[in-house]
Formats: structure tokens, sequence, C-alpha cells
């Protein structure tokens, strides 16, 4: 599929895909161009056997600088609704992709972008990112589950704060409370993220798989059911050829041959 506003880098083979968000005049702005390509896109991904790990970024000065203004000043309640739950739903898509998905935050993630960045698996920032929930200041709330993933993330009152004053939350400040994993200088920013995907694509996939199922299942439920679910995803695995041949491996004292089986 040819894309206007999104560009796909495979590497290792097509373990590891980059899907770089490209509109950078607008600060990758998301419009409904954008929020139906990032659908596409990782409908797409979804499909291609060999890959791994997503590694997901923004061309230019931004990750996303947030929702396209531009395109929702004229909207009334009804087109507010339709913007807001068609691009939960694209997030939500995100969030539930089979494999881990990173965001590789190298400038402005705010607004949608935030809420795109927090979709992801987890966040890698350059010490040039920055973080915030501008909604406010612009006569609305967040549309993209800004007010659902935040508090989850950073819990309650401090992303309560962030919500209502809109403040901006630099790269050291997000990393201390835990809304991005790691920071690093811009120049190191992509071949970090890239090593851990690398790390991660070497390890059996489906029970990277597995994992984030069991996290996402099981963060939505109580702690017992919570269990059972990863109780059900553990055995699950004892059907799979990597499960034998990884144990075998580390019995042996050799190297495992993983084939994704």
């Amino acid at each position: 599929m040819e894309y206007s506003t999104m560009k796909l880098e495979r590497v290792d083979g097509g373990a590891i895909c980059w899907v770089r968000i490209s509109r950078p005049r607008v600060l990758n702005a998301l419009d409904w161009t954008v929020l139906r390509e990032l659908e596409a896109a990782f409908t797409q991904l979804r499909s291609e056997a060999a890959l791994r790990v997503v590694l997901l970024t923004g061309e230019g000065k931004a990750f996303v600088a947030g929702a396209d203004i531009a395109t929702m000043q004229p909207m009334d309640a009804a087109q507010g609704l339709e913007f807001g739950r068609y691009g939960s739903a694209v997030f939500r898509a995100i969030e539930r992709f089979p494999v881990p998905v990173i965001a590789v935050v190298n400038g402005y993630a705010l607004g949608g972008g935030c809420e795109l960045a927090m979709a992801c698996d987890f966040r890698y920032a350059s010490t040039k990112a920055v973080f915030a929930q501008p909604e406010v200041g612009l006569g609305i709330t967040p549309g993209y589950a800004g007010t659902q993933r935040l508090p989850r993330l950073i819990g309650r009152g401090m992303a309560a704060e962030m919500l209502y004053t809109a403040r901006m939350v630099k790269a050291d400040e997000a990393l201390r409370i835990g809304l991005v994993n790691r920071v690093v200088e811009p120049e190191e920013l992509e071949n970090e993220a890239l090593a851990t995907a690398r790390l991660i694509a070497g390890k059996a996939p489906i029970a990277i798989r597995r994992v984030k199922e069991a996290l996402n299942q099981g963060l939505e439920v109580d702690f017992d059911s919570a269990n059972e679910i990863e109780s059900l995803q553990f055995s699950l695995c004892f059907t799979t050829h990597d499960q034998k041949e990884a144990m075998e491996a580390f019995l042996q004292k050799r190297e495992a041959r993983l084939e994704n089986k």
C-alpha cells in the first residue's frame, strides 16, 4: 500500500519494522488521513509472519504534536464524537497489536501524540522530548484515552496535575514519573531503541506474544482472574516447538534454534 503520511522501513529481514509518521511541516499532527494510515499500516503489519517488534516514531522535530487543530476547530459534538472514537479505536488496536510496539519519542508528544505514545508497550525518549496533555487550554478534554492511560501509567495524582494544568513535562521528569522507560541523547535514540528491539526479537516469539496478552488482559481484571489468565498463557507455551527447543538448549548449554512455532 502507498502511504502519504507514513513510512514503513523493515530491518533484519522484516523482524523489526520502523513506522515513521511523516507530516513534519505540521509536526506530524493527527488528522483523518494520519489516523486512517496508522490503522492501515498496523493492519498490513499484522499479516507479516516475520515481524517481531514495531518501532513507532515521527519525522522531524516531533513524535506527534497532537491532533490537528485545524481539523477539529469546526467540529460539532457529533463530529467530535466520531473523531474521538475513531482515534481511540486505532490506538486501542496498536495497544492490542500482537507483537511489542515501542514508541521512540524524538520531540514533542503532545495531546494525541502523548496518547499515541502511551498506547505503545513502552517509550524511549530523547533528551529533547516533551510530553503534555494540553487539551484543557483548547477548551476540550483528551479524546484518545489520555484520561485513562495516563493515571494507569503514572498514578492518579500526577496524571490529574498534568491533565488539569496542561503543563509541559520534559524528558527527565517523564523518566522520573514513569512515563518513559529510558532517556538518551537525540543522536543515540534510534540505535538504543533498535538494540532493545533486537533483544526482544531474539526471544521466543510465541512466548513474547503470550506475555503481551497476559499483560494487557490482566490489567483489566481483578488479581485472581489475572493470575488465571497468566496460568493459561503459561500452559499454552508447552504446546510449542520453541518451548521444547529452548529448554533443551538451556540444558545442553547451547544456543536455541527458535522457529516461531
